[in-house]
């Protein structure tokens, strides 16, 4: 299979996984009025798919909402592979308003969220402040502290190169990857972690990916990508919460620690009032289904550069 037909079909998953959210917001599981203007409306999901993409969005964010909590909104955000996710606009009707915020994914990729963002007024009121000047090209957009960004994370020098000006290196940096670097090679994802704990001072990095994929339910995960020409070159890390540890400590020098939660443990440390509201929208005939899908995939925390001020240590589930 060529290069590009592979970064073609995993391209395609963004689809799929904006989709995916689309339809359990539209049934209720989380509130995102930015989604919409993305993507078209979902044809149904099965309700343990929705429960998952809530746990997987709820986790995240609660994650999110304790760093910026924790560095007073006097911090970064790197979204990579950024797709259509909506997380700058949900941030900003919450009030936040960080230094900077890229989002980051193929140029392909970007040129559509750019041609989104251009035609919806919706998202332009939100994005442009007072006296902010909007900048496009074809697959870049930069306007006040919000940056979109296209370019290939294995041609990293290249990357690196116009997302550094982007950015300050002494501030707390939250690095964001959902089902990521399992796409990439060993070597690819090593540089890309070295990179940004040999470039930031005090770096985040936030990884939702699979796990437990040596088994016979990851075996047919991997089939059905594969079936869609869909190679995941990265499947080394997601054998168990050990491997995924290993990736940061060993393969990119420079973290302090890294902590993995499989889904299941995320999921039940969510507040358990929201849970049971979500649990209310949808009948789960097979609770097994659910608990063998969140058992296949994981949150992983990493961090460098903490000090008791910021105390990145105790950002994560409990």
């Amino acid at each position: 299979m060529s290069s590009l037909a592979n970064d073609e079909a995993i391209m395609a998953t963004n689809d799929d996984a904006a989709s995916c959210k689309r339809f359990a917001i539209q049934l209720g599981y989380w509130k995102d009025p930015f989604l919409e203007h993305f993507v078209k409306a979902a044809e149904r999901k099965a309700p343990e798919i929705n429960r998952g993409y809530f746990a997987r969005v709820a986790g995240i964010k609660l994650l999110i909402d304790q760093f910026i909590e924790k560095t007073g909104m006097n911090c970064q955000i790197v979204n990579l592979g950024a797709g259509f996710d909506t997380l700058f606009w949900r941030l900003k009707l919450e009030k936040v308003n960080i230094k900077s915020f890229v989002d980051v994914d193929f140029p392909a990729v970007t040129s559509r969220k750019i041609h989104y963002i251009k035609n919806r007024k919706f998202l332009l009121d939100l994005l442009v402040q007072e006296d902010d000047e909007v900048q496009y090209s074809s697959s870049e957009m930069h306007c006040g502290n919000y940056h979109l960004v296209g370019g290939d994370l294995r041609e990293l020098s290249e990357l690196a190169g116009r997302l550094l000006p982007l950015l300050d290196s002494t501030l707390p940096t939250l690095f964001l990857a959902e089902c990521l670097l399992v796409y990439l090679d060993t070597q690819h994802s090593r540089a890309l972690l070295r990179w940004i704990t040999s470039q930031f001072a005090s770096p985040l990095f936030i990884n939702y990916e699979q796990i437990n994929i040596d088994d016979k339910f990851g075996h047919v995960m991997v089939d059905n990508l594969k079936k869609r020409s869909c190679t995941l070159f990265g499947t080394s890390s997601c054998k168990s919460i050990d491997t995924q540890k290993n990736r940061y400590m060993f393969l990119a020098e420079g973290w302090e620690e890294a902590k993995v939660w499989d889904m299941v443990k995320v999921y039940n440390s969510l507040p358990r009032i929201e849970v049971e509201r979500v649990e209310r929208l949808e009948f789960l005939d097979e609770t097994e289904l659910l608990h063998q899908l969140l058992q296949h995939y994981c949150i992983v925390v990493a961090y460098k550069g903490d000090s008791p001020e910021l105390q990145l240590n105790t950002i994560g589930f409990t």
